[in-house]
């Protein structure tokens, strides 16, 4: 492609004097498109990097994966675009209305002689990409619900398996260690080493919580790594391993950095340890604490034994004081047998009198109304047995030829009433 020289008219970098210029002749005609390529040309060698401030608008991602945006301030604006290799390399996520500074090349798109800027990195202006991502993705997930309490599992009273995931290499793997060894013994402890930094780290991770899970390899699940920048850290900082924490069934306990550091791990794991030294120190209790807690354990278990002992004993004394010999109980129940055969026969016997005498009294009422006392005194009763049986009280119920008995103090008699006995009526 030939170059465009704008003037021919300067020698040695001045200019002639124009009262002995020659005449100009007309500059060539181009086509559209050789001027476009003209324009592309200057403007590509000349504009092969720069770095441009402005707030980001008309964002597009369409499927391709591509980004289409415009860059503006107050006066102008810049067609922008970032191709797909390019924006997978950026932490956080763009939206419309952010300062961006913005690295890259102008270019012109021919086609329709629109002026570009081919963008290779993007990071926004005052917060930096990666705090930037933090806060977003840490916002999404807590909107989610992934931070919240409800979602904790309790770790383990008396853990007989620790998974550790983490470098083996490391400072946090050699302190996680000599903590378990010091603290309990007899533990398993089964290590996955993965990266704790780098692009490999947080597929690694994520391959090592479902491996645990899995396989039920582990009671609770030490996630972490030593201390570092915000770079270091960004592994435990991704979306992968957040949701791969969260959707483990064994507790995990993160245990990234040191104790100023905070990640999206610790926010989203079971428990945060502000250290891995820390996370082994919670994981098991301290061998010393166990003891204590055995002897105070047996001490309880002692004093309830002896004060059960001495309950028993106490009623033990009562059942033997209440406990009596046969014998003993044999004259007690004949004491008691004859002391109610007594009261039985003085109740008779008082019974027999009281009933004696009732029967006197009652005898002597009986004497003193009973006709035989009066025929004792020379009178007679007299009842006519026919034609009907009747007592006789008066003479003039008697009629000639009635039978009579006549019952006397030593006896009865019969009579038969004759004529010249009957009364004379009036």
């Amino acid at each position: 492609m030939r170059r465009f020289t704008p003037h021919s008219w300067f020698a040695d970098g001045q200019p002639e004097d124009l009262t002995l210029m020659p005449t100009l002749s007309p500059p060539p005609i181009l086509s559209v498109s050789e001027l476009s390529e003209l324009i592309r040309e200057l403007v590509e060698d000349n504009l092969v990097s720069v770095r441009v401030r402005g707030e980001l608008t008309n964002l597009s991602q369409p499927a391709s994966g591509h980004w289409y945006f415009t860059l503006k301030d107050r006066r102008s604006q810049l067609r922008s675009l970032m191709f797909r290799m390019a924006n997978r390399r950026v932490a956080f996520r763009p939206q419309n209305g952010q300062q961006l500074i913005c690295s890259g090349r102008i270019s012109l798109y021919c086609e329709r002689g629109d002026l570009q800027l081919i963008v290779e990195e993007m990071e926004p202006e005052g917060l930096g990409s990666l705090q930037l991502a933090f806060e977003q993705l840490k916002q999404q997930l807590a909107d989610e619900g992934l931070f919240s309490p409800a979602h904790k599992k309790p770790l383990p009273p008396h853990p007989q398996t620790i998974g550790l995931i983490t470098s083996a290499s490391g400072a946090a793997v050699h302190d996680l260690l000599s903590v378990l060894q010091r603290r309990a013994s007899g533990l398993r402890i089964l290590l996955f080493p993965v990266s704790v930094q780098g692009s490999d780290a947080p597929r690694e991770i994520c391959q090592a919580l479902s491996a645990f899970n899995r396989h039920h390899q582990a009671d609770v699940l030490i996630v972490g790594r030593g201390g570092g920048s915000l770079e270091d850290l960004q592994a435990f900082n991704t979306e992968a391993v957040a949701r791969a924490i969260f959707s483990s069934q064994i507790p995990v306990i993160s245990a990234v950095g040191h104790e100023t550091d905070f990640t999206i791990a610790d926010f989203v794991a079971d428990l945060r340890a502000p250290t891995p030294s820390a996370a082994a120190e919670l994981v098991v209790k301290n061998r010393l604490d166990v003891e204590q807690h055995l002897d105070q354990l047996n001490l309880r278990l002692w004093r309830a034994m002896e004060q059960q002992r001495q309950q028993m004993a106490s009623r033990l004394a009562g059942l033997e004081r209440r406990l009596q010999h046969p014998r003993q109980q044999l004259q007690w129940k004949r004491s008691q047998l004859q002391a109610a055969e007594h009261r039985l026969l003085s109740a008779l016997s008082h019974q027999i009198t009281d009933c004696q005498h009732r029967l006197a009294l009652s005898c002597e009422r009986l004497e003193a109304v009973s006709p035989l006392k009066t025929l004792r005194r020379g009178y007679a009763l007299i009842e006519r047995l026919a034609p009907q049986p009747q007592r006789i009280q008066q003479a003039c119920m008697l009629r000639a030829g009635d039978r009579l008995a006549i019952r006397f103090q030593d006896g009865q008699v019969t009579a038969t009433v004759e004529p010249e006995l009957e009364p004379s009526r009036s």
